[in-house]
């Protein structure tokens, strides 16, 4: 299992693995089954209630309770110096070692129409979704390189052994990164930067993996997963536009549990891109799906101008008469 050349690309037992919005939803689910294949696991998130109850879910998860060590942090990640200080904490927990994989699953979404939306909630939905897993990137992968300069500073020069574990850098963007629509402009381009971000790293990352060759890679993933069937979901709902749950209609969904196990089976086959249902994989990955959404994305249209001809430029069915 420890051996990167081995089936499996990404081995947890015995590792620590920091997991941000680990309190609820995807997240405590990614936890749970981590746990369960023998990580030690740190969750952070805003909520030390939340924090507290999910923290002994996940130890009761274990694959071996007494070894296996647990950590919960509140934090909002959204503030720049917030990582910083959480990382901080993590290594002196860790016994002076940064942990070897952080999964970004902190964010949020506040769906509605353009017009209708605040301007307010563009820059809250940026900041939960995209800026706190850049800050948070960007503190791991400052930490890494400089934990790798000074191992080679005061190492040997001596090519290891055997290959080294990498690190992974994981984050959680969304089917809607590739395909958007009505109702989500609020969210989808926040989700789509975790994308961008994401390639981008990928092959930076390829600059310090020259850099110091016997030191542990960092290898990027994003994680693409549709309708999650949670209580933020739930949430959503309420104050979703009607001609967006339209549009949605045939999205069957998936529970927290599914997605987790799809993401992290994605990992372990060694995928950079990792989609958790089938329709996602199809969309990312082949060129006739592509032309099939360009039909979707028609039907879509002609759902949308039909809406507005029967109910204005509004986006719930309760708002006809003032359209």
């Amino acid at each position: 299992m420890g051996n990167y050349l081995s089936s499996n690309h990404f081995p947890v037992d015995g590792k620590t693995i920091v997991i941000t919005g680990g309190s609820s939803g995807m997240g405590l689910s990614v936890g749970q089954q981590l746990a369960g294949k023998g990580a030690n696991v740190v969750i952070v998130a805003r909520d030390q209630g939340k924090l507290l109850h999910a923290i002994e879910e996940i130890r009761q998860a274990a694959k071996d309770p007494q070894t296996q060590r647990f950590l919960q942090l509140p934090a909002d990640l959204t503030v720049p110096t917030e990582p910083v200080r959480v990382i901080e904490e993590i290594v002196s927990w860790n016994s002076g070692n940064p942990p070897d994989t952080v999964w970004c699953c902190a964010g949020a979404s506040i769906p509605g129409l353009f017009i209708e939306t605040p301007l307010s909630d563009f820059q809250a939905q940026m900041n939960s979704n995209y800026f706190s897993s850049l800050y948070m990137a960007h503190t791991i992968m400052r930490t890494w390189i400089q934990t790798a300069q000074k191992n080679q500073a005061s190492s040997s020069g001596e090519k290891p052994s055997s290959p080294i574990a990498p690190h992974h850098l994981i984050f959680t963007a969304s089917f809607l990164a590739f395909y958007s629509f009505t109702g989500y402009s609020p969210y989808s381009p926040t989700k789509a930067a975790l994308r961008s971000l994401c390639d981008t790293l990928s092959q930076e990352a390829n600059l310090y993996a020259a850099a110091y060759p016997n030191e542990p890679a960092i290898r990027l993933h994003t994680i693409f997963p549709a309708t999650i069937f949670t209580a933020s979901y739930e949430l959503e709902n309420t104050i979703k536009a009607d001609v967006t749950k339209k549009l949605e209609e045939t999205d069957d969904g998936q529970t927290p549990e599914v997605v987790a196990a799809e993401s992290i089976k994605g990992l372990e086959s060694g995928l950079e891109l990792v989609s958790t249902n089938l329709i996602t994989s199809l969309v990312q990955r082949t060129w006739l799906m592509g032309l099939v959404m360009v039909f979707v994305r028609g039907d879509m249209d002609i759902k949308v101008r039909k809406w507005g001809r029967e109910h204005g430029a509004v986006g719930r069915k309760t708002d006809d008469k003032k359209a």
